[in-house]
């Protein structure tokens, strides 16, 4: 296993999109969550304690922008392979393709949390020089971080179910972002609530909340088990398919 992780380690370091998408996750976390922080005035949130809005969420906002990128690097961690056919190659070098994926799901599972806690803490210091924010719940943190690294992970899981990058980056910006879009669309209040509770994106970025947690439509833990649910159980049947077919 250590040296398939050392493998997948090279593969996806030396994939030249694998920094740019890093640093543009870092950069669109950043930037998107000051411009959400500069839309506060000064009378609206003049100090932490009179403040009516959730400014820690508020300042990751850029989350919901910055995970778009991290889908893109999990779908070409093994899209690219399966495009340039390298694949083959590596499959020849290292035939156990449950340990293969398991280890590629690792390095990439890594690089993207480190990327996610850099942006994040980037995110929330550029916030505090703009408005006055409190300390920073650790769920808040985490469940952010966590929320990128999910998405990454599901990114590798539709490109290894599809077996194509662009099929995996279509299906995946559409499961995050086109399909709790539908809740705007409906008139059926029951409808907009389950959306919002079972759709990865809506669900998942509970987890930022801070106040108000009694007007949630899912409770933060649990709505990023949700988006758990969907990259690891896509994660598993793509793993049996990648066990079954040939590269």
């Amino acid at each position: 296993m250590i040296r398939s992780l050392h493998a997948e380690w090279t593969k996806l370091r030396t994939l030249p999109s694998t920094w740019w998408l890093t640093a543009a996750t870092i950069l669109l976390t950043t930037a998107v969550g000051a411009a959400a922080a500069s839309s506060l005035t000064h009378d609206v949130c003049p100090s932490p304690a009179a403040c009516h809005e959730d400014t820690v969420k508020l300042s990751l906002t850029g989350v919901w922008l910055g995970q778009s990128t991290c889908l893109v690097l999990g779908a070409l961690s093994m899209g690219a392979e399966y495009a340039t056919g390298t694949l083959r190659v590596t499959l020849t070098a290292m035939p156990a393709r449950p340990r293969t994926l398991a280890a590629k799901a690792t390095a990439l599972a890594l690089v993207t949390a480190a990327t996610g806690t850099v942006a994040v803490a980037a995110a929330l210091g550029t916030a505090g020089l703009i408005l006055p924010l409190p300390a920073p719940g650790l769920r808040a943190v985490a469940g952010s971080v966590l929320v990128l690294t999910l998405v990454a992970l599901l990114g590798l899981a539709l490109a290894t179910l599809l077996r194509d990058t662009a099929g995996a980056i279509t299906t995946g910006l559409g499961l995050l972002y086109v399909v709790p879009l539908l809740a705007d669309l409906l008139h059926s209040h029951t409808w907009q609530h389950r959306l919002q509770r079972w759709t990865p994106m809506p669900a998942a970025l509970s987890v930022q909340a801070t106040r108000d947690l009694d007007l949630l439509p899912i409770g933060p833990w649990a709505g990023l088990g949700v988006l758990a649910a969907y990259a690891l159980g896509l994660l598993v049947a793509g793993g049996a398919l990648f066990r079954l077919r040939d590269a």
